[in-house]
C-alpha cells in the first residue's frame, strides 16, 4: 500500500463528480489518499456537502462563503458558522478570504466576510481556510490585525502568492498548502517559496476539480492526484516520499485536530 496522505481541500459536491463520486473516492483511497476535506463555498449548499461527508467515511467537510461569491450571497453570520461547526465531521471554517483578480469591486464586503469567518474560527477553535488572490497586502494586514486581537489557526489553501505573504502567514504560525500549481513546470519561484517554509507548516491538496498536476494537467482533477503533488513536495524538501507523506499527515492532524479526534472515537 502507498503511504497515507490527506487531500486537505477539494470540492466533491461540484457537478464534475456527480456521476462517479463513489468511484472517485475509491480511486483516492487506492492512491493512499485516506482522508479528504470537501469544501462548501456557499452556505446554502452546506446540507448537500454535509450529506457527502456523512455518506463517505473518508470525507470530512468545511463551509464558508467564497470571496468571489460574497456579493451574490447573504452575508455569513458567526452564529450560523458556529452552529454548523457542531457537526462531528465539520472540521474547518471556510473557504473565505480575498480575491481581487475578478471581484475587486466587492473588496469591502470580502473583508467584512473574512473578519466574520475569523471570529467563527476563534470561537470554534477550528482552522480558518483562506483563499487569497491578488490581495497580498490586505490579506497580510487583516490576518495580522485579527490575530493580534485574538489567536486562531489558519491554512493558506492552494498557496500561490508572494514570498512576503508566505512569511507573514508562517510568522503567525499558519500553514501553507501545496496544490497542483506547485507541480507545474514553470512554478520554480513558487517551489522556492515552499522550500523556504518550515516543513512542519506544509499541507497538500488538489482543489479538485481544478488545477490537476502533471501528468494530468488540463484534465479534471480528483483527490487521487494529491499523490503527484506530494511527490513534488518531497522533492522540494529533499525528502523521501514516505517521509514527506508522514510529515504532512502529522501537520494535518495538528491543524485539523477534529479529524484525528473523530478517527480516535470511531
Amino acid at each position: 500500500m502507498p503511504p497515507e496522505i490527506t487531500d486537505s481541500h477539494c470540492h466533491l459536491d461540484f457537478p464534475d463528480f456527480e456521476e462517479e463520486r463513489d468511484a472517485v473516492i475509491r480511486r483516492a483511497q487506492d492512491a493512499g489518499v485516506t482522508r479528504m476535506v470537501t469544501i462548501c463555498t456557499r452556505l446554502r449548499n452546506e446540507p448537500s456537502v454535509r450529506a457527502i461527508a456523512e455518506h463517505h467515511a473518508p470525507v470530512f467537510y468545511a463551509a464558508g462563503t467564497h470571496p468571489m461569491s460574497v456579493a451574490d450571497e447573504p452575508m455569513a453570520t458567526v452564529d450560523d458558522l458556529v452552529h454548523m461547526a457542531q457537526h462531528p465531521k465539520f472540521v474547518g471554517i471556510g473557504e473565505t478570504g480575498l480575491d481581487y483578480h475578478y471581484t475587486s469591486d466587492s473588496a469591502t464586503q470580502q473583508q467584512d466576510s473574512l473578519r466574520l469567518h475569523i471570529e467563527a474560527a476563534r470561537q470554534t477553535g477550528l482552522p480558518l481556510i483562506i483563499h487569497s488572490r491578488d490581495a497580498d497586502d490586505d490579506m497580510a494586514r487583516i490576518l495580522t490585525e485579527e490575530y493580534n486581537a485574538g489567536a486562531y489557526t489558519c491554512v493558506m489553501h492552494c498557496f500561490s502568492s508572494s514570498a512576503a505573504l508566505a512569511r507573514a502567514a508562517t510568522d503567525l504560525g499558519f500553514y501553507l498548502s501545496m496544490s497542483g500549481i506547485a507541480a507545474f513546470p514553470r512554478s520554480n519561484e513558487l517551489r522556492e517559496i515552499f522550500a523556504a517554509t518550515p516543513v512542519d507548516r506544509i499541507l497538500v491538496e488538489t482543489d479538485a476539480p481544478y488545477l490537476a498536476p502533471p501528468p494530468h494537467r488540463g484534465k479534471r482533477n480528483e483527490p487521487a492526484f494529491t499523490a503527484h503533488t506530494a511527490q513534488v513536495g518531497a522533492n522540494v524538501f529533499g525528502m523521501g516520499y514516505a517521509e514527506f507523506a508522514a510529515q504532512t499527515q502529522a501537520n494535518f492532524d495538528r491543524l485539523f485536530w477534529k479529524v484525528s479526534r473523530f478517527g480516535a472515537a470511531a
